[in-house]
């Protein structure tokens, strides 16, 4: 009899959690199937419905949105932002990760706790100064001004995340390199970077994500329209006075597909990554 109430209730809960799931997926992709169907509509067809189908599916936005954007000028800056900041990234935070997590001293963990302490800083209380700072070096309007606090910004979140990676990886590895004659960074280099795959790919993925998608940086350090970033220039499409939503909808569209792209065929390690990381050996 219990056997079966236990049964009964598991069932329940189940259903309880699906029914949960459900709606929390109809939320969530509530504002995805509005941009989608809106993007092939013209303003009068929104005016009258915005949950309507569109009478006919026309590309017409999706071609403006692509002139007014420079599709392709916007999307390659933005990628040399991206691609630049990720590798600095990864490459200052693995380094600086590694080598606080093998020194036990007092100094090491100082500038441990200094790294996890500046992720508590929010970014709108130092943009003025970020801002006077780069005007000050020259860099300000500039790509690699942009990738350079891009590094400074993500660098922290990378050596708290590999960090944590590194404490899991037996400290015998590196001990048996060193006695087949690996220096430090040789060691590092084909010993210890090799094992830091999940956790560099989920680094990675969360950072283009943050990039990509980030809008306050760009609109305060880039000021030459060259240098313009994909969602830079879709902010071209709110005026003072009014929005072209079916223009707007279209270009949001247009800027998110590289990354969807990019992100379905990573996003697996996401999970993995953070997963092993919080391991601790």
């Amino acid at each position: 009899m219990e056997t079966k109430q236990f049964t009964l209730s598991t069932k329940v809960l189940n259903m309880i959690i699906g029914v949960a799931l459900v709606i929390l997926a109809v939320i969530f992709f509530f504002p995805i199937y509005i941009a989608l169907i809106n993007a092939f509509k013209t303003d009068g067809e929104m005016a009258k419905s915005m949950l309507a189908l569109p009478k006919t599916f026309s590309f017409v936005n999706f071609q403006t949105a692509f002139a007014k954007l420079e599709f392709f000028k916007t999307t390659f800056n933005t990628a040399i932002i991206t691609v630049g900041s990720v590798v600095g990234i990864l490459f200052c935070g693995s380094l600086a990760g590694y080598k606080l997590a093998r020194t036990h001293s007092a100094l090491s963990r100082f500038f441990y706790i200094l790294f996890i302490a500046s992720m508590l800083i929010p970014f709108h209380s130092i943009m003025i100064s970020l801002t006077k700072t780069a005007m000050t070096l020259g860099v300000k309007g500039s790509l690699h001004g942009t990738i350079l606090i891009y590094i400074g910004l993500g660098v922290n979140m990378a050596v708290f995340l590999y960090a944590g990676f590194v404490n899991s990886i037996p400290v015998d590895l590196e001990e048996a390199a060193i006695i087949d004659g690996c220096g430090p960074f040789k060691t590092f280099a084909y010993v210890i970077f090799p094992l830091l795959k999940p956790i560099t790919a989920t680094i990675a993925i969360l950072d283009a994500l943050w990039i990509w998608n980030d809008l306050l940086l760009p609109l305060l350090m880039i000021t030459d329209a060259d240098n313009y970033t994909l969602i830079l220039s879709a902010n071209k499409f709110f005026g003072k006075y009014e929005a072209d939503w079916s223009n707007i909808l279209a270009g949001l569209l247009m800027t998110s597909l590289p990354l969807v792209i990019f992100y379905m065929f990573f996003q697996k390690h996401i999970v993995e990554g953070i997963t092993a990381g919080a391991v601790k050996g």
